[in-house]
């Protein structure tokens, strides 16, 4: 569901920079982009948004849609955005961030990929005005004579300035030659896109880059680099990702977004609206405040939670989505609407049962020692039984469903078969 947007390209180049100045980190340059925002109004032509992704994985998450959100501001500018798909150098594998080579992938991959990453961007941005573009369309057709003259645009020394490759240089970690075409191809990416800005993470600074060098030897005004934070994943430590199950991803439900954006923890809270969100700055500075004043968090965070799922689900399926919260953990007077379903034998839910045990069994806990510390607190319920002990005497026949919940948030229920 595509989020409700305002064009306001009729705001002042100065009023267009300070709302995206918000969130980033690195601007190569304020200056210059301001100059590109005076040009544009001028010449009443946009400017050429540029922002790759390399389809690694099928599902985008909220980490990624900190800078597809900055591609919306833009765009609700009446800015032209082209999103690339790096069909080809995602072949090749960007090293960025690892002490050894990525796999490259496969054109089945890229192609399966890019599939996903076209339906779910259009989650924040407006499809009527985005444009998706294909590196393997130049790429593909580039010669090995003009891949050396790009190749011969930059030194081996100018390429070990790049933090990950110099920490594997010095410690003997072997960097492949095909490593240093990455950085070289998405620069070459920006000549081809004549991009006028490009967007990326902080990881992506040195690549982003070297698009700006590419295009001056090109003859091509350089681009503005703009990077944006990597988000902090729901552990509130580790960058968000989907390896670490710390994400919140585009394609979950809304029930699912909801849950998981309360339990972003009150100090984060105020980032991921910055971050996340399209709420105004002001309004952060306001809760902000009201916080240190001693207001409920959680007020904040419902809101939070709310405005993420109406983004992606709109607006009807976060009412539903808080309606559910407030009468689940709040009231709590009911179970959700839709439970996951485990199936379990007879013989496993009749007579004395280990029931830390049946909870790790049914992917209820991730080991027995969590069951017991949620029986020891009386946070386990099969129906409206409390269980309190790690073994207790249950008497369910074929045939019967049982709701367990356990904890304040996991529900689960149980289908009795032989």
């Amino acid at each position: 569901m595509l989020a409700k947007n305002v064009l306001r390209d009729g705001a002042t180049p100065t009023e267009q920079l300070s709302e995206l100045k918000r969130g980033i980190v690195d601007m190569i340059s304020e200056g210059e982009l301001l100059k590109k925002l005076e040009s544009s109004r001028a010449s009443k032509k946009p400017l050429i948004i540029k922002l790759g992704a390399d389809p690694t994985r099928p599902d985008l998450h909220l980490g990624h849609g900190v800078v597809i959100e900055k591609l919306r501001q833009f765009q609700e500018f009446g800015h032209e955005i082209q999103f690339l798909i790096g069909d080809f150098t995602g072949m090749i594998g960007d090293p960025s961030g690892k002490n050894e080579a990525r796999p490259p992938l496969t054109r089945d991959e890229v192609k399966a990929n890019s599939t996903s990453y076209e339906k779910q961007i259009f989650k924040i941005l407006d499809p009527e005005k985005t444009k998706i573009v294909h590196n393997s369309v130049w790429l593909d057709k580039l010669s090995p004579v003009e891949f050396i003259k790009i190749s011969a645009q930059y030194t081996v020394a100018r390429m070990l300035e790049r933090d990950d490759f110099s920490k594997r240089y010095k410690g003997g970690v072997a960097i492949a030659i095909h490593e240093f075409l990455y950085p070289l191809m998405q620069g070459y990416d920006s000549v081809a896109m004549r991009s006028d800005v490009e967007l990326g993470g902080t990881d992506q600074l040195f690549n982003l880059l070297v698009g700006r060098d590419l295009q001056k030897a090109y003859g091509q005004a350089p681009q503005v680099v703009m990077t944006t934070p990597l988000l902090e994943g729901l552990d509130g430590v580790n960058k968000m990702s989907k390896s670490l199950d710390n994400y919140i991803g585009f394609d979950e439900s809304p029930r699912d977004m909801f849950g998981k954006s309360m339990r972003v923890s009150d100090q984060l809270m105020l980032r991921y609206f910055e971050l996340a969100t399209s709420v105004p700055s002001s309004e952060i500075e306001q809760m902000k405040k009201e916080m240190a004043a001693g207001k409920n968090p959680r007020d904040f965070k419902v809101r939070l939670a709310k405005t993420i799922v109406e983004r992606f689900h709109g607006t009807a399926a976060a009412v539903s989505a808080v309606d559910e919260f407030e009468r689940l953990f709040v009231r709590k007077d009911g179970v959700p609407d839709t439970i996951d379903e485990v199936q379990v034998s007879v013989a496993d839910v009749t007579g004395e049962v280990d029931i830390a045990s049946l909870l790790k069994k049914i992917g209820g806990v991730v080991s027995t020692s969590d069951a017991r510390r949620l029986l020891d607190t009386g946070s386990v319920h099969f129906g409206d039984v409390t269980m309190k002990t790690v073994k207790a005497r249950l008497d369910y026949s074929v045939g019967q469903s049982v709701v367990v919940k356990i904890g304040k948030k996991k529900f689960l229920r149980l289908m009795v078969t032989k």
